[in-house]
């Protein structure tokens, strides 16, 4: 499983920031603020993400795409969880993977196997099965909430 301690810290942090969210880096051991899986997963508070060395890059990933799709006027207020229907949720899963090709040493390729290990489940077996497939729903989410068009490139 990829962690943020084996990728470039500015890295994750220059993703983020173009979307204007913040990363803020946890000292190992602590605890995670805003964090809803458990540690060492990462966890959200209105516009940061939260994660620790041990935070899977596929977390980091998914907590940081839920405040990215979520609208100006609620993202303010989240607070761990994030999540506001299975349609985002789907969106979520589904940015997260074409955010991945923006991080060296990432790609979508391994987030997918790391998002299979996990444990996120779909209908088709397997997180490239649904991405490729099966994320019709989750494309059509995102082009409706114009979160598509630079996220391609």
């Amino acid at each position: 499983m990829l962690t943020l301690a084996d990728i470039d810290l500015h890295d994750a942090e220059a993703l983020l920031a173009r979307h204007g969210l913040g990363l803020e880096r946890v000292a190992d051991a602590a605890a995670i603020p805003g964090c809803y899986w458990g540690e060492p997963e990462a966890g959200v508070i209105g516009e940061k993400v939260y994660a620790r060395g041990d935070t899977p890059v596929h977390s980091l990933l998914h907590e940081a795409c839920h405040l990215i799709v979520a609208p100006a006027e609620r993202r303010a207020s989240i607070h761990t969880d994030a999540s506001d229907s299975q349609a985002e949720e789907d969106a979520v899963c589904y940015l997260q993977i074409l955010l991945a090709d923006q991080l060296p040493g990432v790609g979508s390729e391994r987030l997918m196997d790391d998002m299979d290990a996990w444990g996120y489940t779909f209908r088709l077996g397997s997180a490239r099965a649904w991405f490729e497939r099966d994320a019709e729903d989750a494309r059509g989410w995102l082009a409706v909430h114009d979160l598509l068009r630079s996220e391609a490139t």
